[in-house]
């Protein structure tokens, strides 16, 4: 699920909604151990300046 966010994400992060939508897709169906945390560190690192509010808005949501 991380390869797919990294190939999706930057595709579609033109749009607020979308990049939102997709973001919250991917975490609902990480499943790897860790994986959540990879993606997180992943994004706030790619996005975290473009969208921060969205950032903290689906990870704080979809913590585990």
């Amino acid at each position: 699920m991380l390869e797919y966010a990294k190939v999706i994400l930057p595709k579609i992060c033109f749009s607020k909604d979308l990049f939102r939508k997709e973001l919250t897709k991917c975490v609902n169906w990480v499943e790897e151990p860790g994986e959540l945390d990879e993606l997180i560190k992943w994004c706030t690192a790619k996005f975290g300046k473009l969208y921060p509010e969205i950032l903290n808005e689906v990870f704080s949501t979809h913590a585990a």
